[in-house]
């Protein structure tokens, strides 16, 4: 599986591999395969590849092996209940502390701190942010922000790390992200990298890198969109998601969508109501053929299977 060269050790190797078998299996979208036997038929210069294509595939390898380099730090390093703090400004900087589930961490109006989540991540926080260390286990790393800002910068298996608030949960997929929330529950979250499954009572809103998803207070999570979105996009999402916006809303969204917001039309189909369905659908199929396998009928029954094979081919265009 791996060659030797000198240095590598076989308990590297191990951990690699066991890191490896953790990671998420996916199945390559039908363009990819198109692709490919267009390749074979007509070979191309690689300078004539698209740049965009080009970069596309390079970051995805790239961030591939920043998964599978974080898998194999993680399961080596050995685990920390108690985490560190620094005190980055303000009338308390620098100083260091420790901090253990249960604690709770504030800083005032002028002060910020760096919280190092044992060896998967840190966290940078705010001025005016309380939160609270919730667990510091091995497979279970949680935070509750009451209110504030933090950015996170998380580097290990997918579903290690947790950030509760009073109306959503962000599940860390591998990621760098920013969330802020007011005491009601109320907030966004914005992702720079990698992806966060955003969580409440059964309600997923999944948010890839240059998406946002805002949340609020008994509603939960709304509908990712991308941050160059329309103004007019985002504006009657807010309506639909929060303020009743019903089927007005709807087509409003739809009118202005870009062949990139089937991030929003893709987590909209399953959020409408049973008669719109059709109109989301459509529209999602104006900007490209669905793949083999997703058809109508199974579509417009919200077939979980269906709707995941939709998910993996569009991703490749998130």
């Amino acid at each position: 599986m791996f060659s030797r060269k000198p240095g590598n050790r076989p308990e590297d190797e191990r951990i690699v591999a066991e890191g490896l078998t953790r990671l998420p299996v996916v199945k390559a979208p039908d363009a990819i395969w198109n692709s490919i036997e267009a390749s074979l038929r007509a070979p191309k210069p690689l300078e004539t590849i698209p740049p965009r294509r080009t970069f596309a595939w390079t970051f995805a390898a790239a961030a591939a092996l920043l998964v599978v380099a974080g898998t194999a730090v993680y399961w080596r390093a050995p685990h920390r209940t108690r985490w560190e703090v620094v005190r980055t400004t303000g009338a308390q900087a620098p100083r260091t502390e420790t901090i253990s589930a249960g604690e709770w961490l504030q800083t005032d109006s002028s002060s910020t701190a760096e919280m190092r989540i044992g060896t998967i991540g840190t966290v940078e926080i705010e001025p005016g942010t309380r939160l609270r260390v919730l667990t510091t286990r091995p497979n279970d790393n949680r935070l509750s922000l009451a209110h504030g800002e933090i950015s996170a910068t998380i580097s290990a298996p997918p579903k290690l790390f947790f950030v509760e608030t009073k109306s959503a949960t962000a599940v860390d997929l591998g990621c760098q992200y920013k969330m802020k929330v007011d005491d009601s529950g109320n907030g966004l979250l914005r992702v720079t990298l990698g992806w966060v499954s955003f969580e409440w009572h059964g309600r997923e809103s999944l948010v890839p890198a240059g998406a946002s998803c805002r949340t609020r207070a008994i509603e939960g999570p709304g509908t990712p969109f991308f941050d160059d979105a329309p103004k007019s996009l985002t504006a009657a999402l807010d309506d639909f998601d929060f303020s009743n916006g019903g089927e007005a809303a709807l087509r409003t969204i739809l009118a202005n969508a870009r062949p990139r917001d089937t991030l929003t039309l893709w987590h909209l189909l399953s959020r409408v109501a049973e008669p719109l369905r059709p109109l989301v659908y459509d529209r999602m199929i104006s900007f490209a053929p669905p793949p083999t396998g997703v058809t109508r009928e199974k579509a417009m029954a919200l077939d979980p299977q269906t709707l995941k094979m939709w998910k993996d081919e569009l991703a490749w265009t998130w």
